[in-house]
């Protein structure tokens, strides 16, 4: 059976022979830390704020300057409104409500169609353009989902760094010092950034109604909460051609960055949760019973790497299904089936099968 296969070979990994004969071993092995680690998303430079070149200058464009999370984000909404624009600017007589400029109502009215705002201050009057608007609501709402958010979470992410030199401020944090605080509280800190910056969006909302689309304080609040929420129940929108410019760019940031905070506070439950379960599991007590169940070479005794696998299963880490993953690809890398990694195993398996 395919259990019984993944659990003589996970008892091999547990109790290695050694390939070369060996009069004497340690009697303890030692667990050591990985040497590698994943690439860190920051730079040592960019938590500084300096941009040190590790390699000698060179021409770039403009586009090769900017993340490749922007650069996407970019590319896919010009190619967007581009073709939105020029499909509701040639049915613009068809499309009833207030209208302003031609070229603007297009661009304000895939902005409202994509964030399914729909404020009701532009409506399809005929069969064309009401499928038009069809199409472009639901391809306008999978750009918002795939693309504009992992832009919106990178920028969170870069406004991380800041947030935490601010609560630090008094202390001298190195750039590794950074890193370490940003990971460990994560996701903490992205749901406090998007709180800021929705804070910022709201004011700058609420000002902007009340002073150029002359609503008074109360109306332009209840607008604001209508629009960033997508609810858009249409008696309070913008009529003006000022206030249209300024709801291309606003409405498209505060309705994602709610969305983003929405997420990140998901996120903060979950994560929460999980920290509770690996707290339970390490203050629990070893009982008889999770010995044998951890005793996967049922020697009576349990190894390190017996205790880790059990406690990493318990934590909900790892499950049956990745460890049998795991062995599988450790046996196609064992290629003279020893019980261990050696660099002679790793370059008979990397030249594959040799013809004769």
């Amino acid at each position: 059976m395919a259990g019984d296969d993944d659990k003589s070979l996970l008892i091999g990994l547990l109790t290695p022979t050694s390939q070369n004969d060996c009069k004497s071993r340690p009697k303890r092995r030692r667990f050591r830390r990985c040497r590698s680690a994943p690439l860190a998303e920051f730079v040592p430079g960019e938590i500084n704020g300096t941009n040190e070149a590790q390699s000698p200058p060179r021409s770039e464009s403009v586009l090769d300057s900017i993340h490749p999370n922007f650069r996407r984000v970019i590319i896919y909404l010009i190619f967007y409104l581009a073709i939105g624009t020029i499909c509701f600017y040639l049915v613009m007589d068809q499309i009833r409500g207030e209208k302003t400029d031609g070229v603007l109502d297009s661009v304000y009215f895939c902005i409202v169609t994509m964030t399914t705002v729909g404020y009701g201050d532009l409506v399809p009057n005929s069969t064309a353009t009401k499928l038009l608007a069809s199409v472009f609501v639901f391809s306008g709402m999978a750009l918002v989902g795939l693309t504009l958010s992992r832009g919106a979470d990178y920028l969170v992410e870069k406004q991380e760094i800041l947030l935490i030199k601010a609560l630090h401020m008094r202390e001298k944090l190195s750039p590794t010092e950074v890193l370490q605080e940003m990971e460990t509280n994560k996701v903490r800190y992205k749901c406090f950034t998007t709180m800021a910056i929705l804070a910022v969006l709201f004011a700058a909302g609420t000002v902007f109604l009340a002073t150029v689309e002359k609503l008074n304080v109360v109306d332009a609040f209840y607008c604001v909460c209508s629009t960033i929420t997508t609810l858009g129940y249409g008696d309070k929108s913008f009529s003006t051609k000022a206030g249209r410019v300024f709801a291309v760019f606003w409405i498209l940031t505060s309705t994602i960055c709610l969305a983003q905070l929405l997420c990140y506070i998901a996120e903060l439950n979950t994560e929460s949760r999980q920290k509770a379960v690996v707290e339970y599991v390490l203050t629990k007590k070893m009982t008889n019973v999770d010995l044998e169940a951890a005793d996967v070479d049922a020697d009576g005794t349990v190894g390190a790497a017996e205790f880790i696998i059990y406690k990493l299963k318990e934590m909900g880490k790892i499950n049956q299904e990745d460890i049998s993953l795991l062995l599988e690809e450790f046996e196609n890398l064992d290629v003279d089936q020893s019980g261990t990694l050696s660099t002679c195993d790793l370059m008979l398996a990397q030249s594959g099968p040799t013809t004769p």
